[in-house]
């Protein structure tokens, strides 16, 4: 019998087999694709113990959960946001993958015996900090302790429900500059983490791709923490 971690695992590698639109073109929003710094960032999920579901209709078990991570205050790009492990890519790593897992383990402390990396998915364009970032879904086969590592970097280590980011009450979207143009982009609320920029479009975009997204008031909007 298939379990339900079993379907989201499948699910999972069958959008990266497929791809994703991101609906960004990177040269339009990067000063030049051949210079952007490439990096990837491992999109973990996993099990939680028996978890709430907060939804009336959850799109996924209620103890599925992706790990984030809140990012020091004092760092140059990105500050105090909500972000998925990862970093830049170094001439060691043979591939974006294990940039990914690399960077999760130097973040986090997971073990990474206990990731299963799923595939990747097309690289997304950060122009604030000039990045060509690859985002690599994976399954957390055999859990490990998280914390933060480097507390000059990373704050704060969370496993936060899928169910909650799902929840139409908890979604909204954030209203800011990008290059002299107004826009919006997606945005997650649950308590007081507010996941938005680069780790909500993937998150958002990854929801609708693989039908988990609930409908939500698209018009609401919230003001990215500062």
């Amino acid at each position: 019998m298939t379990s339900a971690a079993d379907g989201v695992r499948e699910a999972l590698r069958a959008l990266c087999a497929a791809g994703l639109d991101w609906r960004v073109d990177p040269s339009r929003v990067l000063p030049s694709v051949a210079d952007a710094r490439p990096a990837a960032v491992l999109v973990l999920f996993g099990e939680l113990d028996a978890a709430p579901a907060r939804t009336g209709r959850p799109a996924v078990a209620a103890d599925l959960d992706v790990l984030l991570q809140r990012r020091a205050a004092t760092l140059g790009h990105h500050a105090g946001q909500v972000s998925f492990p990862g970093g830049r890519t170094e001439p060691s790593d043979v591939s974006p993958a294990a940039a990914a897992v690399r960077e999760a383990v130097e973040e986090t402390g997971l073990d990474p015996t206990g990731v299963e990396v799923l595939g990747t998915l097309p690289p997304l364009a950060v122009p604030v900090s000039n990045h060509l970032v690859t985002p690599v879904p994976a399954w957390w086969t055999r859990p490990s302790d998280v914390a933060a590592v480097d507390h000059r970097e990373t704050v704060e280590v969370l496993r936060v429900p899928v169910v909650d980011l799902l929840d139409p009450a908890n979604r909204a979207s954030v209203a800011h500059e990008r290059g002299g143009v107004r826009v919006r982009t997606p945005a997650f609320v649950v308590g007081d983490l507010v996941v938005w920029g680069f780790t909500g479009i993937v998150l958002g975009r990854m929801f609708d791709a693989l039908g988990w997204s609930l409908p939500w008031d698209d018009r609401r909007t919230v003001q990215p923490p500062r």
